[in-house]
């Protein structure tokens, strides 16, 4: 395929943004370039907030730019307008999201597109939440769950890999196996949109009375 359609991407570094960039990359797409954010404003829980240095080894080991966006909620749907509006003048024509199932995640994404005159891709968009995460441990991805929500599940599940038996426990525990309601949070380290896995290691716990987050190093 000439002339790729190239795309930009919403990317929270965990795993369903990150199996729709290989869907999309599947399809016939080429990655310009994607935006993750991270929260300046301390008031809101904002998961995958990595260290600049752990984002520039994942940049490296994916070998797409990673663009990232420091914002606070007031100012979430500007600021990441005005990003698309760059990535748009670096040739993207595209930006693809990793939503499953909540409409009201689409419906916005799909107004901010149009508001900078990109198409919106969403490649996971109808699957059922267990055949997401069943295609993302099929197609070789790995990750470990760096945050959870205690009001739904239990915080040992901080740093296990997604893996099969791991479903089947989240099934058994009553857990949303895709974690699509923010039960929990994941960072992907390997598969194959990966030129080289990263290399990780967790530090510290963190609780704030509902999160538990493990720090990525």
């Amino acid at each position: 395929m000439t002339d790729k359609k190239k795309f930009t991407a919403s990317f929270s570094t965990g795993k369903d943004c990150t199996l729709a960039i290989y869907k999309a990359i599947k399809a016939g797409y080429e990655p310009a370039g994607l935006i993750t954010t991270r929260n300046t404003d301390g008031k809101i829980a904002w998961f995958h907030q990595l260290p600049q240095d752990v984002l520039d080894r994942l940049s490296d080991s994916i070998g797409i730019p990673i663009v990232l966006m420091l914002t606070g909620g007031k100012d979430y749907e500007k600021n990441f307008q005005d990003r698309l509006l760059k990535m748009k003048e670096s040739g993207a024509k595209l930006c693809v999201f990793g939503d499953i199932d909540i409409q009201a995640h689409k419906d916005w994404g799909e107004a901010l597109c149009r508001s900078c005159g990109l198409e919106p891709l969403y490649p996971l968009w109808g699957m059922s939440r267990r055949q997401a995460v069943e295609e993302f441990i099929e197609s070789g991805f790995k990750a470990r769950i760096t945050a959870v929500d205690t009001t739904k599940m239990n915080r040992a599940y901080l740093g296990e890999a997604i893996t099969p038996k791991l479903i089947e426990k989240l099934e058994q525990d009553n857990v949303d196996v895709c974690g699509e309601n923010g039960e929990y949070h994941t960072i992907v380290t390997d598969g194959p949109i990966f030129k080289k896995p990263l290399e990780i290691t967790f530090g510290s716990e963190e609780f704030d009375g509902r999160y538990a987050t493990l720090s990525v190093m």
